[in-house]
């Protein structure tokens, strides 16, 4: 790229999406380039270098830590409160019950947030079983994502006050503590939410520290960056990782038609595993 700051090659933005590849299973596209080098060129001032070539050499000197920022740099984490709301609606009104009774013996229930971003998708999940879920049972929510800063907000539950726009008074002030004085505009999480969620990184693309079964997965807005064969691996992992008649919640502008033959669709981008 002609009359930028750093020289960005058609070799270098190989580089960067053979890299991405290989590591997160991220498919970028052509169209992606000028972003690529936007996010990137501020790493690249950061660390005082010279050169995409010469940070591309870094990337692969330093291993996973660069790998991983690399990743977060060029991914967008935009999300909010109850985003894409008939996900919630359903999960309290036809899953939880079914789970009830299915786990009343174990009385226990676990729902992955895969690609949990910010944390607001996770927070959600866990008030839905708050409200739903009877006193004495285990119902816990598995919070991942590669973006080791965005799990940090995650883990801290803070947030501006219009990530919850739409969502009803009573139900945001039973579920956060309101800032005030200089934290004015801010909520947060209540403590009660928190201990419900277990926060940590995993890369898709890799070994999973979960070994289930789980009962729910909400993987949304995640798969848009992978190619066709990508994934289709991940959701067999998916299957295989999830209950028989376990729930999958994807994102509104994807689907599993020629991807997976393992779920069947409920409808609004809700899967069931029927294999």
């Amino acid at each position: 790229m002609s009359g930028t700051e750093f020289t960005f090659t058609d070799q270098d933005f190989k580089r960067v999406r053979t890299l991405v590849y290989e590591f997160a299973g991220i498919d970028l596209s052509e169209s992606k380039r000028n972003l690529v080098y936007n996010r990137l060129a501020k790493r690249i001032r950061f660390l005082g270098q010279d050169s995409f070539n010469q940070y591309l050499d870094y990337v692969e000197a330093q291993g996973e830590d660069e790998f991983v920022m690399l990743i977060n740099a060029i991914t967008t984490n935009l999300t909010f409160f109850f985003r894409e709301n008939h996900h919630f609606d359903h999960l309290a009104n036809t899953v939880i019950p079914q789970l009830l009774q299915q786990n009343a013996a174990s009385k226990k229930i676990r729902i992955w947030s895969a690609g949990c971003s910010t944390g607001e998708e996770p927070y959600s999940i866990a008030i839905v079983l708050k409200e739903t879920v009877p006193a004495g049972w285990d119902a816990k929510v598995i919070a991942t994502d590669l973006d080791t800063n965005v799990l940090d907000t995650g883990r801290q539950g803070v947030y501006a006050i219009d990530r919850l726009k739409g969502v009803e008074h009573a139900r945001v002030k039973r579920w956060f503590l309101k800032g005030v004085a200089v934290n004015d505009g801010l909520v947060k999480a209540k403590p009660e939410l928190q201990d419900m969620i277990k926060f940590g990184q995993v890369n898709l693309m890799q070994d999973w520290p979960i070994k289930g079964p789980v009962d729910v997965i909400f993987c949304r807005n995640v798969v848009i960056y992978f190619d066709k064969p990508t994934q289709t691996r991940l959701f067999n992992r998916y299957a295989d990782l999830l209950v028989n008649n376990g729930h999958l919640f994807i994102g509104h502008s994807e689907s599993l038609n020629k991807v997976s033959d393992r779920f069947e669709l409920l409808g609004q981008t809700i899967y069931r595993k029927i294999k």
